[in-house]
């Protein structure tokens, strides 16, 4: 591949709508990516040692939030439960930018209210209570990536 099908192939993606792509065969591997607001990556490899790169996009490095770390009164209290993520994405604590959050901690709810999004590949996962609950601390961060699992919400039972 030289550097005329390179560049064709860079303004093809940033024409289309596809955020990555990758082809890769036995003499090359092309790897592109284009996030929204910043340069694209370009990494063309035709052997192990020659590798040629635009500057990268500022990596996102999210902020883990582990629940024994939390505060020492809530784990204290045996009574609490943990809202797990059910999913990968993206936490939303409202539902659209500016908007009151669904849930504030002190807050009761009842079972089937929404108390987050979650964005996965571009759906928005609506997180509901499954029981009626106290919220004690949102675990949470607004627009910070969440993993399967990850405890989102501290909460007792009411």
């Amino acid at each position: 591949m030289d550097i005329k099908e390179l560049k064709d192939l860079v303004k093809f993606i940033e024409k289309s709508g596809f955020t990555e792509f990758e082809y890769e065969n036995e003499n090359i591997r092309v790897y592109l990516s284009k996030m929204s607001g910043s340069n694209g990556q370009v990494v063309v490899q035709q052997s192990p040692q020659t590798v040629y790169q635009q500057p990268k996009p500022q990596e996102f490095k999210p902020e883990l939030v582990e629940s024994k770390n939390v505060d020492a009164n809530a784990n204290t209290n045996s009574n609490l439960t943990e809202i797990k993520s059910p999913i990968v994405g993206t936490f939303y604590e409202a539902p659209a930018p500016g908007a009151a959050p669904f849930v504030q901690e002190g807050d009761i709810i009842k079972k089937g209210k929404t108390l987050c999004i979650i964005e996965a590949m571009k759906i928005m996962n609506e997180i509901e209570a499954e029981f009626d609950c106290k919220i004690v601390k949102k675990l949470g961060k607004n627009g910070v990536p969440v993993e399967f699992g990850e405890v989102i919400f501290l909460v007792e039972k009411v």
